[in-house]
């Protein structure tokens, strides 16, 4: 795509009011080396039995053996941590500063990177949640907390031990910790996932940034149409098409075909540019 195209693109979003949305999923930390949700690391063996991640992930397994779906979890989440925010998180920080209040990001991902690259937590909506918080299991409290910070480092194969049972464990009412994410047997809500505030900044967006993503979920398809619906200008930065790619050219927007490292910084710049 011509920058020329890109910049014609911009111009009208920001003669429009400029309000930008941008919606990331895993694509966008693949390029800092978290393996991907669905792919063979996120399999899980115990024993004899290969679990998928559709079947871990769910309140129903964990209330069944949170001793095996915790280890899971912490093993991914010291993958997470070894992983470093890349050029497309540091340029979303940078979109963020340039636009301001006008600006709302909403990611699928539960790794943390756009905090810790530096976006502003009260506009960054974890519509998935955060491998960094937990909460109570009895929901005995309405607020998460962060993971305890003396749980050791797991690799594949390791087992709870006590102590790590016990610093999973709530200090209010001795349920379970659990992670403060969406599993696939719950659904979003606005107190632990942002709904309702997700759904009014795609309503009222300007522009909708999809980066990285295949809408292989409810509330990020739900967003770009509602942000279609509305009159918003989609852009697409993905590796190959999507269902998000056919609402960007609906919109009278953009598909920008590649990694998101690559595409990201230079696009910002024009959105900078814009404004």
């Amino acid at each position: 795509m011509a920058r020329h195209d890109v910049l014609s693109v911009l111009d009208d979003v920001a003669v429009r009011g400029g309000r930008v949305v941008v919606l990331t999923g895993a694509g966008i930390s693949a390029e800092s080396g978290i393996p991907t949700f669905r792919g063979a690391d996120g399999f899980w063996t115990v024993g004899s039995v290969n679990y998928r991640p559709e079947e871990l992930a769910t309140r129903r397994h964990f209330e069944s053996d949170p001793g095996v779906v915790w280890p899971w979890y912490l093993y991914r989440i010291g993958a997470c941590r070894d992983a470093q925010p890349n050029a497309a998180h540091r340029a979303l920080v940078r979109a963020e500063q340039a636009v301001g209040g006008l600006f709302r990001l909403v990611t699928q991902n539960v790794d943390g990177l756009h905090t810790r690259a530096g976006s502003d937590p009260g506009r960054t909506y974890h519509i998935h949640g955060n491998l960094e918080e937990v909460r109570c299991s009895r929901s005995c409290t309405g607020a998460t907390q962060p993971l305890p910070s003396d749980l050791r480092r797991f690799d594949k194969g390791d087992v709870l031990t006590d102590t790590d049972r016990k610093l999973l464990t709530c200090a209010s009412c001795g349920a379970w910790l659990r992670p403060h994410v969406l599993w696939f047997d719950e659904y979003y809500n606005e107190e632990w996932f942002r709904w309702d505030s997700t759904i009014a900044a795609a309503s009222s967006c300007d522009l909708l940034l999809v980066v990285g993503t295949s809408g292989a979920t409810n509330l990020p398809m739900q967003m770009a149409t509602l942000a279609l619906r509305s009159g918003a200008t989609v852009i697409d930065v993905n590796l190959s098409r999507s269902p998000f790619t056919e609402l960007a050219e609906a919109s009278g927007g953009l598909f920008l075909q590649g990694p998101a490292g690559s595409i990201v910084p230079n696009l910002v710049e024009n959105i900078i540019s814009a404004n």
